[in-house]
């Protein structure tokens, strides 16, 4: 792996600090494309892509299990809005 600069290492530390909010950011949209869909085939994706999301939050294992079971995009949607609202300010 090659050298970073200075200015580069700023980047990629800024991004690891701020990792939760890129992935509730993404979770969230993925909740509205969710209820824009409208093939199986574009659920079925946008449910894979929302699985690697939670899991990469680190969400208990029952939660995911939960919310792909039920593939409700406003239960998923409640599950985003308690967790933000769990998380230390």
């Amino acid at each position: 792996m090659a050298d970073f600069t200075r200015h580069q290492k700023k980047i990629v530390d800024r991004y690891y600090d701020n990792r939760d909010n890129i992935m509730v950011t993404k979770l969230s949209e993925l909740v509205s494309e969710l209820y824009l869909a409208e093939t199986d085939k574009k659920k079925e994706q946008l449910w894979k892509r929302a699985e690697l999301a939670m899991r990469n939050l680190k969400w208990k294992e029952p939660i995911i299990a939960h919310q792909m079971a039920q593939r409700k995009p406003e239960l998923l949607a409640n599950q985003i809005k308690e967790w933000m609202a769990s998380q230390p300010k």
